[in-house]
């Protein structure tokens, strides 16, 4: 389909950048830090919002200034002072946003620590879709980044690293864990299975593609489910 066509062109621009751009590398693991540190502070919506709302504007700006490189590189095949301007202009833009993110996280964070005291670090488990969010922002960045480093496949289809599978299996741990109910449990796990296999007989991933989907997944969610249960007040 058309539609979807558009949206794997988005991320195959996304995954270059990833690929190419150490600074965008860089955005990605700061952002996924910023969106655990915010699920353990417990911070307030509006906090959040504005959180997520920087980070979308410094990653939607580190593509514009990968773009504007692409096509100042397209155009000039010599040296030209514009084409350093633009490049220039482009980055400045990163880093100005980078930099208001910095401000503004520190703010953020400063007060929620303030306005927390010792209760500040109290998990959230308790609050399952704000333990989803972060576990599945987190399997997709590391999908990226394994398919940007493998240099194969796009972000909805192929690669090093079956997303669908890890995003399945990651889900199916939470409800398991989350909800402790061995049948809820074993029909998720079945269905991430499924998920798994059908990417797998569409020959879009290799069966050893989708067991690594699956692991990431399931270690993933783990890993954050007992890093918030781990600071549940006793």
């Amino acid at each position: 389909m058309r539609f979807w066509r558009s949206f794997n062109h988005a991320f195959d621009g996304i995954m270059y950048a990833a690929r190419t751009q150490p600074n965008m590398r860089a955005h990605l693991v700061i952002s996924l830090l910023v969106v655990l540190a915010a699920l353990l502070l417990r911070l307030d919506r509006d906090y959040v919002v504005g959180l997520i709302v920087l980070i979308a504007l410094v990653l939607a700006l580190e593509l514009v200034n990968t773009a504007v490189e692409a096509v100042v590189d397209l155009l000039t095949a010599t040296h030209h002072p514009l084409a350093k301007t633009a490049k220039d202009a482009a980055a400045g833009a990163v880093l100005v946003a980078s930099l208001a993110a910095i401000v503004v996280g520190y703010l953020v964070f400063y007060q929620g620590i303030i306005n927390g005291g010792q209760r500040v670090y109290a998990a959230v488990a308790s609050v399952p879709s704000n333990v989803a969010f972060v576990v599945l922002f987190a399997v997709a960045i590391i999908t990226i980044f394994a398919k940007a480093w493998v240099g194969r496949g796009s972000a909805l289809q192929g690669g090093a690293i079956s997303g669908h599978a890890g995003l399945a299996f990651a889900a199916a741990t939470l409800l398991a864990f989350l909800y402790q109910r061995p049948l809820a449990a074993l029909l998720a796990y079945f269905i991430a299975f499924l998920v798994a296999q059908s990417r797998v007989e569409a020959k879009i991933h290799r069966t050893s593609e989708a067991v690594a989907g699956a692991v990431l997944g399931t270690v993933v969610a783990l890993a954050i489910y007992l890093l918030a249960r781990g600071h549940l007040p006793v």
